[in-house]
């Protein structure tokens, strides 16, 4: 999807110092991005499906920034039905965030709205912040590019991850909640009204099954609550895979991004030694492995090096607690590339039950040390029938606000008491990993951390802009039944 060598970019640089002979009234218009929020046709698995996008000027899905290059977007709504679009990674002013009417209203169809802003870089991504929406694929990669990445002699390759469903999201959701999705919630299903569930069969609930935790005495937790029809990675599946081109002896960074609505992957690079390098767009000391594991709304850049003999590698996304898989394929000029089944022949294993991978993690930038101002714990809770997802005990509408005064360093202790992981992510913040269950620790700095069952996490971080900050549960189904509260921030 995205592939920038450094012999790309250098030409592209070109291109652009010639374009600084232009007047200065046509640099100035030049300069600011097109975005278009539109709907696309997608050839899954022989069959036709209409789903929805984010594409550049060129028709390209997403964007890419260079270095110290300002977020100038103009986003038009092409759509039938209004939308919003969140900046996922990035610290916008409040009212630029993307949340409906939280300032400001839905993007309406045919209506275009001005973005200005500094890019946080890193690997970060854009979706609709309305579940359903999400779910049609209105996301698309958002990449802002560092210095290093441009001095660094390597290729720069963009995973994009979904999870994809034949039926809309309106049925997909009903299944899975029994009814339950709060279709009066702005991030519910705007445009698509008030269903009757009534007559619902919870048998019809799409279970992916349930896998016992170590040490927790057999209690099983719950994963993968919807079977769907297809995993994509950059829009395709195994069945006719992307195939990017690499250099023989090269080095590749990938920038993984977890785009799914309700699944989440392990990362495999298989034949190919793997250094884990960022997460969230944030740089931590490397991490060798050729297995990572990755939640929604999560990212990892991953440097893999090529060897000289040169031929075919894939790069696998591995679904949790099942055999479905999808990916793309790293190969050398002449290789040969030889066809991999979309499934797996054992079940993958659940991921991170012990956050392993979390507290292995640290920062190459860590947030300076200081006393928290407050300490607050987050009771994370909910069950699978009835299909309710809670923060304290309350979903959103009913939900009190985390607060806290701008400046102040806070901590977030997210204490997960259900069986299911809930990939948590905060609006106009990162935050630091300090900790796992008991353990202290100088972590990674992220916007969006994998709390899994029964498990524990805590988070610090300084408390920005004064305004009413979003937190929530990334796995759309469980935002959907009102997993979200507010991080209230007072001047």
């Amino acid at each position: 999807m995205l592939s920038l060598s450094r012999r790309g970019f250098l030409a592209a640089s070109a291109a652009t110092a010639a374009s600084l002979v232009l007047p200065a009234r046509v640099r100035a218009q030049s300069a600011r991005m097109s975005l278009t929020a539109t709907s696309r046709t997608l050839d899954i698995k022989g069959r036709a499906a209409t789903v929805w996008g984010l594409t550049d000027g060129t028709g390209r899905s997403g964007l890419v920034l260079d270095p110290g290059q300002a977020f100038a977007v103009d986003l038009k709504n092409t759509l039938t039905e209004p939308t919003i679009i969140h900046w996922h990674g990035q610290i916008p002013d409040n009212a630029q965030d993307g949340v409906p009417d939280l300032p400001m209203p839905m993007l309406q169809p045919g209506e275009i709205r001005a973005y200005d802003f500094a890019a946080r870089p890193g690997t970060h991504w854009m979706h609709a912040h309305i579940p359903a929406h999400e779910m049609l694929l209105l996301a698309a990669p958002l990449i802002v590019r560092r210095p290093e990445d441009v001095a660094a002699d390597r290729q720069e390759v963009t995973l994009f991850l979904h999870d994809f469903s034949f039926k809309s999201p309106a049925e997909v959701l009903t299944e899975i909640t029994g009814g339950a999705s709060m279709a009066g919630m702005d991030h519910g299903q705007p445009g698509q009204g008030a269903m009757d569930h009534s007559g619902m069969d919870m048998g019809a609930m799409g279970q992916g099954g349930m896998m016992a935790m170590p040490g927790m005495d057999g209690m099983a937790m719950d994963l993968n609550d919807y079977n769907f029809d297809a995993y994509l990675a950059n829009d395709r599946t195994l069945d006719d895979p992307e195939v990017v081109q690499v250099d023989k002896g090269g080095q590749v960074l990938v920038r993984v991004i977890n785009a799914a609505a309700a699944t989440v992957f392990w990362i495999d690079t298989g034949a190919l030694p793997g250094r884990l390098v960022a997460v969230d767009g944030e740089p931590v000391q490397p991490l060798p492995g050729n297995r990572f594991g990755v939640a929604m709304g999560q990212r990892l850049d991953i440097e893999l090096d090529v060897p000289r003999e040169g031929g075919a590698y894939p790069v696998l996304a591995l679904r949790e607690g099942a055999k479905e898989r999808t990916g793309v394929i790293l190969a050398t000029p002449g290789a040969a590339v030889a066809k991999i089944a979309d499934l797996s022949e054992r079940d993958h294993p659940a991921f991170s039950g012990d956050l392993a991978q979390e507290s292995l993690l640290r920062a190459v930038t860590p947030l300076p040390e200081r006393a928290p101002a407050s300490q607050q714990m987050l009771m994370l809770g909910g069950s699978m029938m009835p299909y309710v997802w809670t923060i304290n005990g309350q979903t959103w509408g009913t939900h009190v606000p985390v607060t806290a005064k701008s400046g102040d360093r806070v901590e977030m202790m997210f204490h997960n008491m259900s069986m299911m992981a809930h990939p948590m992510h905060l609006h106009g913040h990162a935050f630091q990993v300090v900790g796992t269950g008991g353990t202290r620790f100088a972590g990674a700095v992220r916007d969006t951390v994998h709390v899994p069952p029964m498990g524990m996490v805590t988070v610090a971080l300084d408390a920005g802009e004064a305004a009413r900050w979003m937190l929530h549960c990334h796995h759309m189904p469980h935002l959907s039944t009102g997993m979200m509260t507010e991080f209230a921030v007072s001047a």
